[in-house]
């Protein structure tokens, strides 16, 4: 396989570039990336990958537009609410670029059993899954699926004005994991955005970091198992801290 003239013009700033070059694209060509929420952070993140040349593309997400959302969710516009997140985000990454495949999954991810969808938007091969919910329940499930497929797994939050970002490689690293971090059995947070509020911008850099990791992850260019880096928006400031295996982890069994 080789880029056709279109193709090198779309993605000549990567090509430009001595570690990405035609080999580079190609893989990012070749990927498929599950991203599971299409909110504040999984519409920066949705754009630039799809931009980027990411081949395939499965959104999952169960909410409809709302007028709340497009202070920083954007993707959306006004004619979006009342419809559909993934139905609205697959016409405005196609729109952008329509070489991307895009599947939208209207599911909520849970532990519910196949009747819920999730079996079936966890049943593809994908290269790596991209969390981008405020769903605690949610991140444990697609953990224990990132490591039980050993592939990666690039979660994100933020509030206020902090976000936080964590990645795993379990193609080359068994543990720690999600779980090791914050145990399956740990409650919802009580404070989200919708009763807590979140500066925009904030989820913007948090995405933008997101889809940055699942590019150095597909080009092989990443080596930070486990890290976490917060941001601190309000100060301005990153903070980086590497999570531990906890011994006997039900997930990635951490010795």
């Amino acid at each position: 396989m080789s880029l056709d003239d279109q193709q090198f013009m779309r993605y000549s700033r990567h090509l430009l570039m001595d570690d990405i070059g035609e080999a580079g694209q190609l893989k990012l060509l070749n990927a498929h990336v599950l991203i599971v929420g299409l909110g504040g952070l999984g519409c920066p993140v949705s754009l630039y990958l799809a931009a980027a040349g990411i081949g395939r593309l499965s959104l999952c997400d169960p909410d409809r537009v709302e007028l709340s959302n497009l202070q920083r969710q954007v993707l959306y516009t006004p004619e979006d609410c009342g419809d559909f997140k993934v139905d609205c985000a697959a016409k405005a990454l196609q729109a952008l670029n329509s070489e991307t495949q895009v599947s939208a999954f209207n599911y909520e991810l849970s532990t519910g059993g196949a009747a819920d969808g999730s079996a079936q938007v966890l049943a593809s091969d994908y290269d790596l899954v991209v969390d981008c919910t405020d769903n605690l329940a949610a991140r444990h499930l697609m953990n224990r699926h990132c490591v039980e497929r050993k592939i990666g797994f690039v979660s994100a939050s933020a509030i206020g004005w902090e976000g936080q970002l964590v990645a795993f490689d379990f193609g080359h690293n068994q543990n720690p994991c999600f779980s090791c971090i914050i145990p399956e059995n740990t409650a919802e947070p009580t404070m989200n955005c919708g009763n807590s509020g979140v500066v925009g911008p904030v989820l913007g850099a948090m995405g933008s970091l997101q889809a940055t990791t699942v590019i150095r992850m597909l080009l092989g260019y990443f080596a930070q198992h486990g890290e976490m880096q917060r941001y601190d928006g309000k100060a301005g400031r990153w903070f980086n801290l590497q999570a531990q295996a906890q011994e006997g982890c039900g997930v990635c069994a951490a010795p």
